[in-house]
């Protein structure tokens, strides 16, 4: 038999069917290999501590326990009979699956699910990889496994069973609180990305500016990490022109480079999953596929902002569970280009509007779109290009949409250059090639909506506003 997973009626809890190699001399298995269980779409345990628990006499019953960590069980020696409760919060709580077990099978045991077992011969030994430390103000779960409700049909009766004193007083499955599910934290939830991820994670922690000082690593380590699963890093330095004025280019580098990287030492010591939002600005705007600047392409960002956010995605990288989804031309909730041109529309003002930078817009929400499907569909690991989709565009196009759906002519915006636009300015370079390749992104599912279909909806509810 080749080894594969199964899932089960509850969510997250793996059975896994070993290979075991026998003959005269005994057997042997792999109990654990990375790589081959994350090809068969295993998640990455990342152990960090093993118990074993030696069980002298058939009928001994353990459990059954639900603690903060995930732990992967199996039998080195002898069989067992395994009952697994969902005490996690939610339509779940106290689902029951059984299975019997010998060394040909293990158990994928998430964080909140109760795991209890008894032996079915003397001698039985039951190994635990767990991918947290033991600590002895850990939370526990627990439930008296006797409880009527949970009708497990223990092969020895637990009034029979070689049982803790312990165990034969945990409450019953009506007397638990469920175990807290595990909330999104985004970072930056003021910000117009930020105000979008609360919108699509409405039971997301946020934390904004004022809440606390992200530039300052420790008070970033501070935050309950424990607590949560998933952090969305939608903090950043994004006033491009500032970031070349001293005090600018610090805060930039502070918010854009060194708190990415402590995120990213945090979120591999937390076993987290961190989301980090970056920029067509670590690219230079000159190279590109046909299809638009690739997910590998070299970085070559142009002014500080760019570098301090390339430097951010490199931090980034380092952690094992980590998406970091670049993006252009961001409009949402907050002052942006497309609000500015709705303004000098009603105004009666004609700008000139720079045509020779080419990208696509991406709206806020449709960021938080493609941010929720990488996480529900557990897309790979990586870097992904995110914007919405359709032709690409120049900012002078974009202008004389906003005109046109403001009720104003398009002749009333005139087209100038960058380098016109910005003579006798203090202004940081910026890429004129700032389309992105969306094809990795689309390989996951994912089809982005039309820009200008999104900007028409955008444009018409901004002018029903009061």
């Amino acid at each position: 038999m080749s080894v594969h997973v199964e899932p089960t009626a509850i969510p997250g809890l793996l059975l896994v069917h070993l290979d075991v190699h026998e003959d005269a001399r005994g057997w042997f298995k792999e109990n654990w290999r990375r790589r081959k269980l994350a090809d068969l779409g295993f998640p990455d345990l990342g152990p960090v501590q093993h118990n074993l628990a030696f069980n002298h006499r058939r009928g001994t019953l353990r459990g059954v326990h639900a603690e903060p960590w995930d732990k992967l069980i199996s039998v080195v020696t002898g069989r067992v009979f395994g009952a697994y409760v969902d005490l996690r919060a939610g339509d779940g709580f106290g689902r029951v699956v059984t299975v019997e077990a010998d060394p040909s099978l293990a158990v994928l045991v998430p964080r909140g699910v109760g795991n209890a077992y008894q032996t079915l011969e003397d001698g039985t030994s039951y190994s635990y990889l767990v991918n947290d430390h033991w600590r002895p103000d850990a939370t526990y779960l627990a439930v008296d496994p006797a409880d009527p409700a949970l009708a497990i049909p223990w092969p020895v009766p637990p009034a029979e069973s070689i049982l803790s004193e312990k165990d034969r007083a945990n409450p019953l499955l009506a007397e638990v609180a469920p175990m807290p599910v595990r909330r999104p934290l985004v970072l930056g939830a003021a910000g117009q990305v930020g105000r979008a991820l609360a919108a699509a994670f409405p039971d997301a922690t946020l934390v904004t500016r004022d809440d606390v000082d992200l530039m300052d690593p420790d008070a970033a380590a501070a935050l309950p990490w424990r607590d949560h699963d998933v952090v969305l890093n939608a903090a950043a330095y994004t006033a491009v022109d500032a970031a070349e004025t001293p005090e600018g280019r610090r805060a930039a580098w502070a918010l854009n480079a060194t708190l990415p990287a402590t995120l990213a030492r945090l979120a591999t010591e937390h076993r987290s999953t961190l989301v980090h939002y970056s920029t067509d600005y670590v690219f230079d705007g000159t190279a590109g596929g046909p299809d638009g600047h690739t997910e590998d392409e070299p970085l070559s960002p142009l002014g500080v902002y760019g570098q301090s956010k390339a430097a951010g995605d490199l931090a980034v990288g380092t952690a094992p569970r980590h998406y970091v989804l670049r993006t252009s031309w961001v409009i949402g909730e907050g002052a942006n280009f497309v609000r500015t041109m709705q303004r000098l529309a009603a105004g009666g003002v004609s700008p000139g509007v720079v045509d020779d930078q080419v990208g696509r817009l991406t709206f806020a929400d449709e960021l938080a779109r493609a941010t929720r499907h990488l996480l529900d569909t557990g897309a790979p690991y990586g870097t992904y290009h995110v914007t919405n989709a359709g032709e690409p565009t120049s900012w002078y196009d974009v202008a004389r949409a906003v005109f046109r759906l403001s009720g104003r002519a398009e002749s009333d915006v005139s087209p100038t250059s960058t380098a016109a636009y910005g003579a006798g300015k203090q202004l940081a370079p910026r890429p004129l090639g700032s389309v992105l390749d969306l094809a990795k992104l689309r390989a996951t599912g994912f089809e982005p909506e039309d820009a200008m279909v999104a900007l028409e909806r955008y444009v018409a509810a901004q002018a029903d506003r009061p």
